[in-house]
């Protein structure tokens, strides 16, 4: 089987230094584990059977990266990828999320995956068989048309977009709506449940011709597609090159003999082990065994450390990597560096209104030592504490700015020391803290 994740880990890291600064050592560590998921792919069938990930342990406190390496992984990998909250779930027998359904939701990942890379390749012939039978349905109902006018010459016209203005009316499926089964359950959806034993039913739309080119080409598409290959592709996938992403891990540690709302903690640990371990979990598509899915938890481990994990779960995630703290430093290269830095959102967005706005060296400084003091003096969030600060630094220009005349506020080390006072954030900076 080929492995999409063929960068090396020095162009991982490399990838991922576009957007977080700092923590070397979790992109480095994490760039291995996604690296070897691709030397393994590489190996015989007897080797690969022997060699399961090295599942890590990102900890840290909140705001230093954790999340975001994980979603720009999700960005990076072309691989099955989900991101759960181990709160979410709750030990057997209790209400809520049962353990496996994290392996089910990475299965519909895989799906989507696969199809759309199905959906790629028939595309051009499902778009030219929709167009086909727009040009039908125009043809039949002459109005708005040329006289006389060929219907390959319609075609072209609707393949140009030139008769987007015009109405069809065109069968689509009418899919059943799903019930929600409240607590834990999620959503059902009959249809689903009873597959081919109940009839596609159908209803008649009046669409403009665009969208009626979109919904046909996606019939047409799907058609074509091989729907048992599809799946079969997808469980291969999840299997192989799945990674889930569990946050939180933190507040499911700690051994809880007392009753009360923390009493499923240790049972959720144990829910997890198999599925960590290894096991076979039962889901619509087919049977996906979790031997080779790599398993990546976060957490800030404040009150409860790793140790306190159950001793068979610690053993399952023998990779733990610490996050540091940000310092003025990093806050100050989280200002500049990264491509989606905040200040430059900011200079976007407030571009539309016409206002330019340009930091000094000094400005940035102080608006990192602002962040960095407000860390130790109050909660320490992180990164996220420039949110705050920025919405503070800006309320009156986001406020102001209407794109009547252009406008230019240079953000220097006087301006932050103006706009953000000890006393105004003292007043201000609670309501813009989640």
């Amino acid at each position: 089987m080929e492995n999409k994740i063929e960068l090396t880990p020095k162009q991982i890291v490399a990838e991922l230094d576009k957007y977080i600064i700092g923590q070397d050592e979790a992109k480095r560590v994490v760039a291995v584990a996604l690296r070897n998921r691709y030397r393994r792919s590489q190996l015989s069938d007897k080797d690969r059977e022997e060699i399961t990930p090295k599942n890590i342990i990102l900890k840290g406190p909140t705001g230093v990266g954790k999340t975001e390496i994980a979603r720009r992984l999700a960005k990076l990998v072309k691989a099955p990828f989900l991101k759960v909250e181990a709160t979410k779930y709750t030990e057997v027998g209790y209400v809520g999320r049962d353990v496996e359904s994290m392996i089910r939701d990475l299965v519909e990942v895989s799906i989507r995956l696969v199809k759309e890379e199905r959906y790629k390749e028939v595309s051009e012939k499902a778009r030219n068989t929709a167009i086909d039978k727009i040009a039908d349905l125009l043809l039949k109902n002459k109005e708005n048309l040329p006289e006389g006018i060929e219907k390959a010459a319609v075609k072209d016209e609707i393949a140009a977009g030139n008769l987007n203005q015009l109405t069809v009316n065109i069968e689509v499926p009418d899919a059943p709506k799903s019930i929600d089964v409240g607590v834990g359950g999620g959503e059902i959806n009959i249809g689903s449940i009873f597959g081919d034993f109940m009839p596609k039913r159908y209803k008649k739309r009046k669409l403009n011709v665009g969208n009626a080119l979109r919904i046909l080409t996606d019939e047409e598409a799907e058609k074509l597609i091989d729907r048992d290959n599809v799946n079969a592709e997808a469980i291969k996938r999840a299997e192989n090159d799945g990674i889930i992403f569990v946050d939180e891990l933190d507040k499911i540690a700690g051994k809880s003999s007392q009753s009360g709302p923390d009493v499923s903690r240790e049972g959720v640990q144990r829910d997890i082990l198999p599925i960590v371990e290894g096991c076979t979990v039962n889901t619509k598509y087919g049977t996906i065994k979790t031997d080779y899915i790599l398993f990546i938890a976060s957490g800030a481990f404040h009150i409860s450390s790793v140790s306190d994990l159950i001793p068979e779960l610690q053993g399952r995630f023998p990779v733990v990597v610490e996050l540091k703290s940000l310092n003025q430093q990093d806050f100050v290269r989280i200002l500049t560096e990264p491509k989606n830095a905040i200040t430059k959102q900011y200079t976007k967005l407030l571009a539309v209104d016409q206002v330019d706005i340009q930091y000094t060296d000094d400005g940035i400084n102080e608006i990192a030592f602002v962040s960095v003091d407000l860390n130790n003096s109050k909660e320490d969030i992180g990164a996220r504490r420039l949110q705050s600060v920025l919405e503070e630094l800006l309320s009156n220009v986001s406020f102001e700015a209407d794109g009547d005349k252009p406008t230019k506020i240079v953000i220097d080390k006087e301006y932050v020391d103006a706009k953000l006072s000890r006393e105004t954030m003292a007043l201000n900076l609670k309501k813009f803290i989640l």
